[in-house]
Order: C-alpha cells, then sequence, then structure tokens
C-alpha cells in the first residue's frame, strides 16, 4: 500500500508541476562563440568580452606594462563591476590578465605621486585626504566582492601586491602550475591596505602562514597555493586555466540566478557575523526568496531529470 501511496503521490506533484511550469520550460544552447558585450564596456586597462551564455571575461589589459595598476585602472575597476553587477545578461564573470603574467601590483612609476603629494594645508587636513584615496582605491577591489554575481580568478605567471588584493575578493581562484603569489608591499615600505591582511586569513584559515607571507613578501608557489586553499585548482597551461574556468563560469551561470546570487550574498554575510547572525539573514532573505518560480522550474526539471542548463529562468 505504501508504495502505490507513492506512486500516486509522484504521478500527481509531476502533473501539478506540469501544468504550471511546462510552458516556462525551454531548452538552451550553450554558445562557446565569444560576442561582445554591450558597448558601454569600453575601457583603457581592461577588455570585456562575452565568452559563453551569460558569462563575462575581463582581462586586465596593460600587458606591455605587465598590467600594473594604474590611476586609471583602479577607477574602471568599480565602473565596470557595477555595471555588471546590474546586467541581467551576466551571471559570472572570469577575471584574467592579458600577456605574460596576471599583474605586477600598482604602477609604482605613475602612482607614487598620489601618496607623496598629498593635498592639505597641514597633517590632519594631508592625512583626512590621504584616508578618502585610501578608501577610494579599497572600493577598487571590493566592488568584485559586492557584485552579486560570482568572479573567478584565473591566474597565470606572477600575482603581485596588488594583484593578491584582487584575487582575494574574488569567490573562486584557478592558477597555472607556473603562478606565484607575493604580498610584496613590505619590500617598498607599507603594508597591504587594499584587502589582503583582512581577507587572506579567511581564505587559507592558517594565520601563522599569512602572517609569514605578508612579513617577509616571500613568493608562494601553485602548489602551496593549492595546498593551503587559496586556489581550488592548477592547470597545465593558461588556455587549460581559461578554458576550465569558463567552463564552471558557464555552468555556474546556468542555474537559477536567484539561488547563486542570494548564495553568495549569504556566504559574505556569514563569513562577516556570528552563525545565529547569519541564520537570521537567511531566514529574512528566504522568507521571500523561496516563493520564486525558479524553484518549481528546478522541481519540475529533476522529475524530468533534466539538469539546470535545460531550464530557461528569467533574467535577473
Amino acid at each position: 500500500m505504501a508504495t502505490v501511496a507513492g506512486s500516486v503521490l509522484r504521478g500527481l506533484l509531476r502533473r501539478q508541476l506540469s501544468a504550471q511550469i511546462q510552458p516556462l520550460l525551454s531548452f538552451r544552447a550553450m554558445s562557446s562563440v565569444p560576442e561582445q558585450p554591450p558597448a558601454s564596456h569600453s575601457y583603457e586597462t581592461l577588455k570585456v568580452s562575452r565568452v559563453r551564455e551569460k558569462v563575462f571575461h575581463v582581462e586586465l589589459n596593460r600587458p606591455d606594462k605587465r598590467n600594473a595598476m594604474n590611476a586609471v585602472f583602479w577607477r574602471e575597476m568599480v565602473v565596470c563591476f557595477n555595471k555588471i553587477a546590474q546586467d541581467s545578461e551576466c551571471h559570472a564573470v572570469v577575471v584574467s590578465g592579458a600577456g605574460k603574467l596576471f599583474t605586477a601590483g600598482i604602477d609604482l612609476m605613475e602612482m607614487g605621486s598620489v601618496f607623496v603629494m598629498v593635498e592639505g594645508d597641514d597633517t590632519a587636513r594631508k592625512a583626512w585626504n590621504l584616508r578618502k584615496k585610501i578608501r577610494e582605491y579599497q572600493e577598487s577591489f571590493t566592488v568584485l566582492e559586492r557584485c552579486p554575481k560570482p568572479v573567478i580568478a584565473a591566474v597565470h605567471g606572477g600575482c603581485i601586491g596588488g594583484g593578491v588584493d584582487l584575487i582575494s575578493a574574488c569567490d573562486i581562484r584557478y592558477c597555472t602550475q607556473d603562478a606565484w603569489f607575493q604580498i610584496k608591499e613590505v619590500d617598498i615600505g607599507l603594508a597591504a591596505d587594499v584587502g589582503t591582511l583582512q581577507r587572506l586569513p579567511r581564505i587559507i584559515g592558517n594565520q601563522s602562514l599569512v602572517n609569514e607571507l605578508a612579513f617577509t613578501a616571500r613568493k608562494m608557489m601553485a602548489p602551496e597555493a593549492e595546498s593551503s586553499g587559496l586556489v581550488s585548482r592548477v592547470f597545465q597551461d593558461k588556455q587549460a586555466m581559461l578554458d576550465g574556468a569558463f567552463e564552471l563560469a558557464a555552468d555556474i551561470a546556468g542555474k537559477s540566478p536567484v539561488a547563486v546570487q542570494g548564495t553568495k550574498v549569504n556566504l559574505i554575510y556569514s563569513r562577516d557575523h556570528s552563525v545565529p547572525e547569519g541564520l537570521r539573514y537567511m531566514a529574512t532573505w528566504n522568507m521571500s526568496m523561496l516563493q520564486t518560480e525558479d524553484l518549481m522550474k528546478s522541481a519540475q526539471a529533476v522529475l524530468e531529470k533534466k539538469t539546470p542548463k535545460d531550464v530557461l529562468y528569467s533574467k535577473m
């Protein structure tokens, strides 16, 4: 009797879900042909392209300068990712570097004067203006974290100084076997001030190792980066890494944006709050988000033995 009852219930659920959802389902082809995103993404230091359906590729694009971070770069990062955050045609992002390495970090030749020649009539006013400038630069990477779309860093060659700040604000990190990471700031007479010291301990979970890297500016090679948890995968070369990153991004982009973006928001909130606070925030979040039609669409796909990529979710 239990078996018969279970079969009846499953049949009723299948018919009910089918009647409600079937008209909304359709198959989508994953295009691997690069397509340029909206013309609004035009920058001096960044190159933005659409590499899969709902997947954007953001390249640090100063290869002749080893992708060093100049004043224009810091501004364009904020503009670029604020636009991506609001773009319903993008559900996941891959960030990489053009040329021989990911980035050499801050462009000292151009940026040195920004910190030396600070405006202000006295020490207090100079300090106030310098703090304001530092906060602006911090925003250039915090914008990655605040963007609700998952951001995947794909690192090849050197990832130096500000590059570590950048990838620490990303959600997932891949690298090549020749990649290396260096918190370089102490070697140029300052403490890293745009995110590494705040985010890296939470990523690696080994305060002793973070302290060693930050105090000595020694290089962390790819095998150690993987074993410590800084990166989740190591690839033979840059092309293999990019292919892997694009495939991962496409997989993420094919799922419900309500589910994926809600997951990112709550992961970051829970990182910065206690477990009880995180649970309360999650309950408040889902009291509205559980009412999405994506839930019924996904349930229907499971019953029909389909995958999330076979479901047509509304834009978000």
